[in-house]
């Protein structure tokens, strides 16, 4: 019998989480500069070019996505969050130009989650931002589905390498729906009904019955 160890849990969607999730829980240690808005008494060891007891008003410092959404949705704004350069406007650009030449995974494992996160952050440039990751997903898409269908029993390596991890998942999803179509098409493997139709029918039937 086929088991595992870890039953995987989806990520959430957009800004919201799902803390069940191995990838939502990295997603949240990514790093995030910051500029701190106020002085943070008695934590100047966490600075280590610092030899001040205290963290000064101003400081530019970098803090995992967890930690800058906890200070930054309290009520009295301790920081403020700037956008990582990927979100920026020059490499919107690029993006806009051909998404299909970046090689997501380097520029940061997960472009789409942490771009949904910084939605949390108030800045004028958001509604650019949420366009340019949705319209860099609907620009890649297509090659990414067409590459996992058009290479059964071939090295994918070079071409999975270069992807966010959201687009790593629907690529083994093609992969799985083209290996288990090339199964049935050669007698290995059987159609069934969905658990729907089953459902369906079974409902059906004690409607009937009544």
């Amino acid at each position: 019998m086929d088991t595992q160890s870890y039953l995987p849990v989806p990520p959430g969607v957009g800004k919201e989480e799902n803390f069940f999730s191995l990838d939502d829980i990295l997603l949240s240690h990514e790093r995030l500069p910051c500029k701190l808005e106020t002085k943070f008494p008695r934590l100047g060891f966490l600075e280590k070019s610092s030899d001040s007891q205290d963290i000064p008003e101003g400081t530019k410092m970098e803090m995992p996505l967890w930690m800058a959404k906890g200070l930054y949705e309290q009520k009295r704004r301790l920081l403020a969050v700037e956008l990582p350069k990927v979100y920026r406007e020059g490499w919107r650009t690029v993006f806009g130009a051909d998404p299909n030449v970046v090689d997501l995974h380097k520029m940061g494992p997960y472009y789409y989650g942490l771009g949904s996160q910084m939605l949390h952050f108030d800045s004028p440039e958001n509604p650019e931002v949420a366009q340019a990751i949705l319209q860099t997903f609907i620009g890649r898409f297509r090659r990414i589905m067409d590459s996992s269908q058009n290479a059964y029993d071939s090295d994918t390596s070079a071409l999975v390498e270069r992807l966010d991890c959201l687009e790593r998942a629907l690529f083994r999803e093609g992969q799985n729906g083209l290996n288990a179509f090339q199964r049935w098409e050669k007698g290995h493997a059987h159609l069934t009904a969905s658990n729907l139709v089953i459902n369906y029918r079974k409902r059906k039937l004690a409607d009937m019955n009544v």
